[in-house]
């Protein structure tokens, strides 16, 4: 009869602990940590930024079938970079110029009217990435937006 009271009571001690185990384990991974709230915060990009301005690219639309009136696009480029790329970025201005009206020129007025700002953005970026693609060169901005746009 001992050794069954010894037997249950170092069973029940047994299941206790491993219990108290898991329940201080649970605890503990499901406390917050410093270390992982910093780490779930995203970096804040400290650099100074700098926009460069292109004015003035006005691209002729495609005509469609029958049409006789010429319509046009006019829009103002601004280029996000950095301090130390401004002036890289500068001296790209006529080859993005170049870049924006050939992939602009692709579209008609009714597929230019379709697009909104961000799109259009979108497109241009795309066609200067592929550009700079092409003569091995990272770009020197990053990020391409429209400052003006004008659809007539």
């Amino acid at each position: 009869m001992k050794n069954n009271l010894k037997l249950v009571l170092a069973f029940v001690l047994i299941i206790g602990i491993a219990a108290a185990a898991g329940a201080a384990a649970t605890w503990w991974g499901m406390s917050p940590s410093p270390a992982g709230k910093a780490a779930d915060k995203p970096a804040i990009d400290t650099r100074v930024h700098k926009y460069v301005s292109l004015d003035k690219v006005i691209v002729m639309l495609r005509r469609s079938a029958g049409e006789t009136t010429p319509h046009y696009l006019a829009a103002e480029l601004v280029f996000k970079t950095t301090e130390d790329k401004e002036k890289l970025t500068k001296s790209h201005l006529p080859m993005l110029r170049s870049e924006a009206v050939k992939a602009l020129s692709n579209y008609s007025l009714e597929k230019a009217e379709a697009m909104t700002v961000t799109q259009l953005a979108v497109e241009i970026d795309r066609a200067l990435v592929d550009r700079y693609a092409r003569d091995r060169q990272s770009k020197p901005f990053s990020e391409v937006m429209i400052g003006k746009l004008i659809i007539e």
